[in-house]
């Protein structure tokens, strides 16, 4: 049975919708509104944070108490038109937690203004500065959520045509892997989803795109060939309108020989992790991520 705590967040996102419907945001309302939220639901009590230059790319580390050599690479959502490592501060700690990594959270290019393959390029370039920076490949994790989740797997497959160093795994969160909308959850989920709709996704598929090629393997994962890939984790919502972009996800991970865990969670909303110091669900979603880093990376946190 769902939380009340999760009714009240249905309540704000319904009360939101009404506000946004009278008054449409400007996109850079909206880029300040997902820091605002972000700061909402945060808990940074411990945490240390360190704004760093990850070779150009601006990128802040965070770490809970007592975290050990494993690092994840976090890639946060927004359809790559907002989000920032403001919005995704809260994220970054709950899940240095979870994890017992240090996680380094990346500020890529942000759509309009820079198109994909921008933010691939900046991933790939953290990604490799982390390396030459002393993470064991063995030891990191590519993670994201919703347009995160989708440039996770975006980032590996640069990864590994590149030739470098795989990393142990990837977590994909409410992950955004089609920029054509094909999915059945987009109509089936669209009177139960209150973050994300069919048209909401297509406008920022286009600011994401312009006229590039909405079936690019590096923009929409899910026309990509994923073998050869490191052991993913993807979790997702029955309430999210991205549903079956996990889904179709994990089905061609596993049909390419990747070893994919996909998990369902009964009611929840996109990227429900995200409000994990509010959501009951959110913080027992983090601990599963949080197992799954650790039997990954062989991990361990200290128990109190």
């Amino acid at each position: 049975m769902a939380s009340a705590q999760l009714q009240e967040l249905l309540e704000m996102f319904a009360e939101r919708a009404v506000a946004f419907a009278e008054s449409p945001p400007s996109l850079e309302e909206r880029r300040k509104g997902a820091e605002m939220m972000g700061k909402r639901f945060e808990n940074l009590d411990g945490i240390t944070t360190e704004g760093v230059d990850a070779d150009g790319v601006p990128a802040e580390w965070a770490k809970a108490p007592d975290v050990g050599g494993g690092a994840i690479l976090y890639l946060h959502g927004g359809g790559y038109v907002t989000g920032s490592v403001i919005s995704h501060r809260g994220m970054a700690a709950n899940l240095s937690r979870a994890s017992g990594c240090s996680v380094l959270t990346v500020d890529y290019r942000l759509a309009p203004e820079h198109k994909h393959p921008s933010q691939v390029e900046d991933a790939h370039t953290a990604y490799r500065w982390m390396l030459k920076n002393g993470v064991d490949p063995l030891s990191l994790i590519v993670a994201g959520d919703s347009a995160g989740g989708g440039l996770t797997v975006a980032t590996l497959l640069s990864v590994r045509e590149a030739g470098d160093p795989m990393a142990a795994a990837g977590v994909c969160i409410s992950p955004w892997v089609d920029m054509e909308g094909t999915g059945d959850s987009m109509k089936s989920k669209a009177g139960v989803d209150p973050m994300v709709s069919y048209q909401g996704l297509m406008e920022m598929a286009t600011h994401f795109l312009g006229d590039g090629d909405r079936r690019d393997p590096l923009a929409a994962p899910l026309h990509a060939d994923l073998s050869r890939l490191p052991p993913l984790l993807i979790i997702v919502g029955t309430a999210e309108t991205l549903l079956d972009d996990a889904i179709r996800l994990h089905e061609k991970a596993e049909s390419s020989g990747v070893d994919s865990t996909l998990e369902i969670w009964e009611d929840m909303v996109h990227i429900w992790p995200w409000f994990a110091p509010f959501l009951p669900e959110g913080q027992q979603a983090m601990e599963q991520m949080g197992d799954f880093i650790k039997e990954q990376i062989g991990a361990t946190i200290p128990q109190a």
